[in-house]
């Protein structure tokens, strides 16, 4: 279960409640505040929100070198159990790995992204970091490593299941299901890759259209 929730509540009766569920490690610290933006958006159309700290994450007591996907896959269906009414979920990039248990009317993924490659991004920033400290490793030897003992990825400490978990994770299917992409067309989401930059930054405007995408789109789960 989760042990911190930002709850954000609309003025009156919440036409649905939407879980968020942000993208994996670094990735969300990045992405954070352009996501609470999109809460209070979705709060001023009528949803409520939620963005739960998972176990290892934030301000959770739980070192996160002690969680697996299992893990985080079981907290967030716990926390959406808890919800009265109908539960949208929404998810950016890895959070799609860990979406799937729930129980919800619909979902919403912006840009979904394999374990694999999450993976492949952060052996990389770490060998790159090996580099620049005189250090000698690669790609192949740091997945060696990863298969016995704990390794420090960007700043994240992660466990053998982890890393394994990482390795072989797929985004499930899910009905019914959105998947929005960041661009410039009609069906596009206007906005950055903020999960790209290397310090946390804010997009308001791509708050406002997550939350008008999702709105809009809630309508086809029956959500009114």
């Amino acid at each position: 279960m989760a042990e911190q929730i930002l709850h954000i509540d609309p003025a009156g009766t919440p036409r649905a409640t939407v879980l968020i569920v942000p993208p994996l490690f670094e990735e969300a610290n990045r992405t954070r505040r352009t996501l609470v933006l999109a809460m209070r958006a979705l709060a001023a159309q009528g949803f409520a929100t939620l963005l739960p700290d998972l176990p290892g994450q934030n301000e959770s007591l739980v070192p996160l070198e002690d969680i697996d996907l299992t893990r985080w896959q079981d907290a967030l269906a716990d926390v959406a159990a808890a919800i009265e009414g109908a539960v949208l979920v929404a998810s950016v990039r890895g959070g799609a790995l860990i979406d799937h248990r729930v129980g919800a009317a619909g979902w919403w993924r912006l840009a979904p992204v394999g374990g694999a490659s999450l993976l492949r991004t952060l052996l990389r920033a770490r060998v790159t970091a090996d580099r620049e400290a005189g250090l000698a490793s690669s790609l192949e030897s740091l997945q060696d490593a990863g298969r016995t003992t704990p390794l420090l990825l960007a700043g994240n400490k992660l466990s053998p299941a982890m890393i394994a978990g990482l390795g072989a994770a797929e985004v499930q299917p899910v009905a019914p299901l959105r998947n929005a992409a960041l661009g410039s067309g009609d069906d596009m989401i206007a906005g950055t890759p903020l999960w790209l930059r290397a310090e946390p930054g804010e997009d308001a405007a791509m708050a406002e259209a997550i939350a008008d995408d999702i709105a809009i789109w809630s309508g086809t789960c029956g959500v009114s």
